[in-house]
């Protein structure tokens, strides 16, 4: 059985940072990624990372203060958070595909994590 559990998410203020991990089972994924979805908007795309962690992709909001990575042998990818701002609280979610290649499009995911909160006080 596919599963992937996010964990690491918590209450912070604003210029703290948080480490969210997202632990895969059931079998090895090639390219992850991280969402987020704010109250009353769309799931967006964060960060996404291809299978040999060679290649990274970032959203312009969080480009310089995010960093994605994995660790194979585990089966996790991590999200490094610095910096944090009040407008990226949000519910953030682990995603996996089974395609080759990293991806920005959250339809091109195959499975999906149960999503961990970050908030972040002004």
């Amino acid at each position: 059985q596919v599963q992937l559990v996010e964990s690491g998410g918590g209450l912070v203020q604003a210029g703290d940072s948080l480490r969210l991990s997202c632990a895969a089972s059931g079998r090895t994924f090639n390219a992850m990624g991280w969402f987020r979805q704010a109250p009353g908007k769309e799931r967006e795309f964060v960060a996404a990372i291809s299978r040999s962690g060679g290649s990274t992709y970032y959203a312009d909001s969080v480009k310089g203060r995010f960093t994605i990575s994995r660790d194979n042998a585990k089966n996790t990818v991590y999200l490094q958070m610095n910096r944090l701002k009040p407008e990226d609280t949000a519910v953030y979610y682990c995603a996996a595909r089974r395609g080759v290649g990293a991806a920005r499009v959250k339809d091109e995911y195959d499975y999906w994590g149960q999503g961990t909160q970050v908030t972040v006080s002004s």
